[in-house]
């Protein structure tokens, strides 16, 4: 049996015809930056997650970026966030020219751990407080304890900035008003950025992004940075860059966007499916730690984080071997990711070799990722779930 890592040809051959008259009604336009169609689907997003405005970009990386770049930071300032993420997450902190500082992440969600954020926190404003923003990553599509970091944010008076790449349309609770309300991704800090990567929830037929925010001025200032600074046309108040997202990514994406409550439901299915088998065949907790999903923090929210599934992870010991396994076995896995943040190499210059994260270094060794997208059939997770019980 042949069991892909992810197969994106059921929602194509569902939409193709759609998908092909929408992408040809905007070749006909001859319109092909911004317009319509993208202020059009950043209103649906915007809508879709609960915010003011939404600003369509060019990738999830460029999100990143913009959004730094609407909250000045620069040369000097440090920027707080987990060393065990995609390398966006810092390589957009690196190229505004500030400098990363790491948390060690949380062994069960593998995001970044409100109590390592709070003692750097600390220790920066006996120091210089050259802190100037937080940058918590919402791991494989389920949120980071936002309740804990927003507390610590609005006590150190520091924005923070959501990596909501894999997680549109997860769900965290906070308490307003002496009150669990639920908020999604992206629409709980001063900024929250997505990715509309084919490989995302709601992807696209190449790159795009959005920044969602419920701030007037930041909207404006956004805008502003995506299309070189310009405000208005011409006149250049600011430094930006050409981070604009394509209309024919627009209109592709606004037709998948009233399915995404689907796929996720689809996604989280299968992965309740997944802890079934796993716990059945003798293999959850030990050797096979499945994903957590933890609960908020709150009184009153008694059901668990809305878990997305972008990824399901779990985390074994022998993992390359498994790995090996797995892919001479027809089965789709990968790794993500092999290597923290703070041991790339390209930081090697920065004098960050000696530092250690051993949650998340340990995360890197173990972690692997199996098939969970909506059209996964039950027959395939059950074969997954055999050769992993075979390989143990």
């Amino acid at each position: 049996m042949n069991v892909p890592l992810l197969d994106l040809h059921p929602q194509m051959t569902l939409f193709r015809d759609q998908i092909l008259d929408a992408v040809t009604s905007v070749i006909d336009s001859t319109r092909y930056i911004l317009g319509s169609e993208v202020s059009g689907f950043e209103e649906e997003v915007a809508a879709y997650c609960g915010t003011r405005f939404g600003v369509g970009v060019s990738s999830g990386t460029d999100a990143l970026l913009v959004s730094l770049m609407a909250l000045g930071i620069g040369p000097g300032d440090l920027v707080l966030t987990t060393p065990y993420t995609f390398f966006a997450t810092m390589g957009s902190i690196l190229r505004v020219g500030a400098r990363p500082v790491f948390a060690d992440i949380e062994p069960g969600t593998m995001n970044i751990d409100p109590g390592e954020v709070e003692r750097i926190l600390e220790a920066d404003r006996a120091g210089e407080q050259r802190i100037k923003a937080m940058l918590p990553v919402h791991l494989f599509g389920q949120c980071a304890d936002m309740g804990r970091l927003l507390q610590l944010a609005d006590r150190y008076k520091i924005p923070v900035i959501e990596d909501a790449a894999q997680a549109i349309g997860a769900q965290f609770p906070l308490v307003e008003n002496n009150a669990v309300t639920w908020k999604r991704a992206g629409a709980m800090g001063a900024l929250g950025c997505f990715s509309f990567f084919p490989s995302k929830n709601l992807g696209g037929i190449g790159d795009g992004g959005m920044v969602v925010t419920s701030d007037a001025d930041l909207d404006r200032v956004l805008r502003s940075c995506r299309n070189h600074g310009a405000e208005p046309k011409y006149y250049h108040a600011r430094i930006g860059g050409n981070f604009r997202l394509d209309p024919i990514q627009a209109v592709v994406l606004s037709i998948k966007l009233p399915h995404l409550e689907e796929w996720h439901r689809a996604r989280r299915r299968n992965a309740r499916l997944y802890r079934e088998l796993f716990t059945r065949a003798g293999l959850a907790d030990n050797p096979v730690v499945l994903p957590a999903e933890a609960h908020g923090n709150v009184k009153g929210a008694d059901s668990a984080n809305y878990h997305i599934y972008n990824q399901f992870v779990i985390r074994v010991p022998r993992r390359d071997a498994l790995r090996r396994f797995l892919q001479d076995n027809s089965i789709g896995c990968e790794i993500y990711y092999p290597l923290c943040l703070h041991q790339q190499a390209c930081l090697d210059p920065l004098g960050y070799g000696s530092q250690s994260f051993p949650v998340a270094e340990q995360a890197a060794r173990e972690s692997l990722a199996l098939p969970i997208f909506p059209e996964l059939q039950q027959e395939q997770i059950a074969y997954v779930v055999d050769k992993i019980s075979e390989f143990f």
